[in-house]
């Protein structure tokens, strides 16, 4: 689908990235689909024909991905835009924004790029879709900010499914006044030919947006792209770690196969095998080329004639280290730092050590958050406009730093600081409870009306002879009743 609709830019004179960004997008997506033929599909010769063989995967490259996406946008993350606030997170949970918003991260970390692209539909709906790299087409960039670019979909008309191409471009060409003003282009694009085909009648061909600002954002790893250094395209983040996923597969492949071949063998004499009449006449040994108990080999005049048992050890612990060496490889070649991914158990478990300001995994997960808030941003401020025409409208983002801080060290600081005199207290409380000057303030309010009510205001000396009197009644009530009954039980 790709190729279509690159082939429809370039018939309309667009000029779009370089064909080597999206055949390596193909590559990235193999890999963080779990499968790359050319490397998981392999053969063995078992001294007869050669055999075919699946290799074993950890599937790292989705693991990774996954870990990224949960690190920058999970569901403690949140939007504030003041007043606009309950309006704006009412639009994200019409159109699903905790759960896709999250998913297109860790597709903007598998495939290099992601985007948010918003819009009204017919009902005046304000719509957010989620579009991964393959689907992305940039076609203006300065110092690698995308100013022009198209988006395609997959959708069905007419029981026939076509290519939805919107393509989002600055200045109108049919009014010089507006031309710091974006417009958008609805195309329909048919799938098999590439041609252009009619589109529904409620969508209108050419729609002028009245702002100037692109009703689009792009996400990516804050990381240079090696692969196409003019490429405003970002790469994926293990672009540069295929070797060490591959080392991953092999490892653990070999692990797996440990206990698959790690039974009893039984070798064979060829002239003990059984025999199949060939098309000539003649008969010749066969031998089943899937069985993987037994293995035939070849006669010799001075070779016994018996069944041969092997028994091979199983080198468990070898492995088991060979793929954490390889986990600490690929933790570190992708931004996760040395430690992030353990084996236990036949399984992949991600470390839930405190994660220090001066680790790797801090560090990068903080440059990233630079271009996830930047993105969360610009999104907020278009669905405004879109909705109440707003253009200047302030967004805060509220990052969930408990996953790379710890708490109770941050509490024991804070006391440390203010015992000290180097902090005050409305400062540590703000601190510690992720708030704003205001109700730290108002948290200390309620702190100091708590400790009005101190141990001197409470006659501990009369509430301890209440005590002995109440205790003196109950011993003169035991010995008139000493069985316990009670009013209107004895008889």
């Amino acid at each position: 689908m790709s190729n279509v609709i690159r082939q429809y830019l370039v018939d309309k004179k667009y000029q779009t990235a370089s064909d080597d960004t999206y055949s390596h997008i193909d590559e990235w997506l193999e890999w963080y689909e779990g499968e790359v033929p050319l490397f998981h599909n392999y053969k063995v010769y078992n001294g007869s024909v050669m055999t075919e063989h699946k290799r074993y995967r950890l599937g790292m490259a989705k693991k990774v991905c996954e870990d990224w996406a949960n690190l920058l946008l999970n569901e403690k993350v949140s939007l504030k835009a003041g007043r606009y606030s309950k309006r704006l997170n009412e639009i994200l949970m019409a159109n699903n924004f905790r759960i896709r918003g999250s998913q297109l991260i860790e597709l903007a970390f598998a495939l290099g790029t992601g985007a948010f692209v918003e819009y009204k539909d017919e009902n005046e709906n304000i719509v957010i879709d989620f579009i991964r790299a393959d689907m992305i087409y940039p076609l203006e960039w300065d110092n690698g900010d995308v100013t022009e670019c198209a988006f395609g979909t997959l959708k069905v008309m007419d029981g026939k499914e076509v290519i939805y191409l919107r393509i989002c471009r600055k200045g109108d060409p049919e009014a010089d006044e507006t031309e710091n003003e974006y417009y958008i282009e609805n195309k329909y694009i048919d799938k098999q030919s590439g041609k252009e085909v009619k589109g529904p009648e409620e969508v209108s061909p050419l729609v002028e947006t009245h702002y100037d600002r692109p009703l689009f954002q792009l996400l990516m790893p804050n990381i240079c792209n090696n692969v196409d250094l003019d490429s405003p395209l970002g790469i994926s983040v293990y672009a540069n770690s295929i070797s060490q996923l591959k080392g991953c597969d092999l490892v653990y492949d070999s692990y797996m196969n440990e206990f698959v071949l790690g039974r009893k063998r039984i070798l064979v004499p060829i002239s003990m095998a059984k025999r199949q009449m060939q098309e000539d006449g003649v008969s010749a040994p066969y031998f089943d080329p899937n069985d993987t108990v037994y293995y035939m080999m070849p006669d010799d005049r001075n070779s016994d004639t018996h069944l041969e048992q092997v028994d091979m050890s199983i080198r468990a612990q070898e492995h088991e280290l060979g793929i954490q060496r390889s986990l600490d490889i690929l933790s570190m070649k992708t931004g996760m730092g040395i430690g992030r991914y353990k084996f236990e158990n036949g399984g992949v478990k991600t470390a839930t050590e405190v994660i220090s300001d001066k680790s790797d995994l801090y560090q990068n997960r903080q440059k990233n958050v630079i271009i996830v808030e930047a993105a969360l941003v610009a999104m907020a401020q278009a669905v405004a406009f879109l909705d109440r025409g707003a253009k200047n409208i302030t967004v805060t983002i509220d990052f969930d730093d408990s996953v790379i801080e710890d708490t109770n060290a941050t509490i024991d600081k804070n006391i440390k600081l203010v015992q000290a005199g180097l902090r005050s207290k409305v400062s540590a409380i703000m601190e510690i409870n992720k708030c704003s000057e205001e109700e730290a303030r108002k948290e200390m309010e309620r702190i100091a009306e708590d400790n009005q009510i101190t141990g001197n205001d409470i006659d501990w000396t009369n509430m301890d002879q209440e005590n002995l009197e109440e205790e003196d009644e109950s011993e003169d009530q035991k010995k008139k009743n000493p069985i316990g009954f009670r009013g209107g039980d004895e008889t």
